[in-house]
């Protein structure tokens, strides 16, 4: 369905319980987080960091988190759009405030639920990033919490993570 879509359609659209959802504009914090994480997140070599992609978890479903690391294997050409959930190692969602409820509740159960190990939700307190960290509890197929970041990312997810969540460089003065 999603890769059906005429040309001229909204660039970032998600599939949330069988329905369409377009995403409204980024804002600079949403780019600047982008990015940080594009850059800093270094993943051994058979996962590869990927953005704005959808993951399958289902006929209804298919959301498209900020960044995911992924298979590198799952990247079977450059026409991938989608990847299946049992090839994401991390999902991170940066969120906004259109996005706040789905970022914080409906995405994380479909996650989970479909197996995914590791999320990341970044959220924007006081002008700076703070990233709450979570794990995949496979008994329960739910997240349990595993940490709060605000200077610093530091964490391990199967690789070592240490990401400086300092935006000042991209700001100006």
């Amino acid at each position: 369905m999603l890769d059906d879509l005429p040309a001229d359609a909204p660039r970032h659209v998600e599939l949330i319980d069988g329905s369409l959802i377009m995403r409204p504009p980024q804002t600079a914090f949403h780019m600047f987080m982008l990015r940080v994480f594009e850059r800093g997140l270094l993943p051994p070599e058979h996962l590869a960091v990927v953005r704005e992609m959808t993951v399958t978890l289902g006929i209804r479903q298919r959301p498209e988190p900020d960044i995911m690391v992924v298979s590198r294997s799952a990247l079977t050409n450059l026409r991938t759009t989608s990847f299946r959930p049992e090839d994401v190692h991390l999902v991170v969602e940066v969120v906004s405030p259109e996005s706040l409820e789905r970022d914080r509740t409906t995405k994380p159960v479909k996650y989970s639920g479909a197996g995914i190990r590791h999320l990341w939700r970044v959220e924007q307190e006081n002008d700076r990033p703070v990233v709450y960290t979570f794990e995949l509890e496979p008994a329960v197929r739910a997240y349990v919490p595993t940490g709060i970041h605000r200077d610093r990312l530091t964490t391990d997810i199967g690789f070592p993570v240490d990401i400086d969540l300092d935006l000042s460089s991209f700001i100006g003065p």
